[in-house]
């Protein structure tokens, strides 16, 4: 059974899905975690990129996708709608987790809370280079 679903949505983020996916593979927990990528008809080799981790990960990713570009809305409707976990984390394909323990803490946090419903964290807004952008 699956503890956790971390939703991932993207479109021609090519230069970094990579990162966004091993950022949740190397995801330390007790439970079990899938990834659900929202595949939005990419023009850049990102659909390509996921299909390889799929075929990897095959437990662990699933791809959720169609014919045509269907825009950030649906795609977020449709792969949260596709997620199977007791949980939801969201991360989007041109994001990634630094902290190694983040997605056990949060469902530990929320198993020991039952009247909490979510949880949230600290984060950067960074550029390409990696320089953090002060908004």
């Amino acid at each position: 059974e699956v503890m956790l679903s971390v939703i991932m949505t993207t479109y021609n983020h090519e230069r970094y899905i990579a990162q966004a996916i091993e950022s949740v593979l190397r995801q330390q927990t007790s439970f079990r975690i899938e990834i659900v990528i929202g595949e939005d008809c990419s023009t850049d080799r990102t659909l390509n990129i996921v299909l390889d981790y799929q075929s990897q990960y095959p437990e662990a990713i699933r791809i959720v996708r169609s014919e045509t570009n269907v825009g950030w809305r649906a795609n977020y409707r449709r792969t949260i709608a596709a997620a199977r976990g007791k949980y939801i984390a969201l991360l989007d394909g041109d994001d990634y987790f630094t902290h190694r323990k983040k997605l056990q803490m949060q469902v530990d946090f929320l198993e020991e809370h039952e009247g909490y419903v979510g949880t949230g964290h600290d984060h950067w807004n960074v550029d390409e280079n990696s320089d953090i952008i002060f908004l």
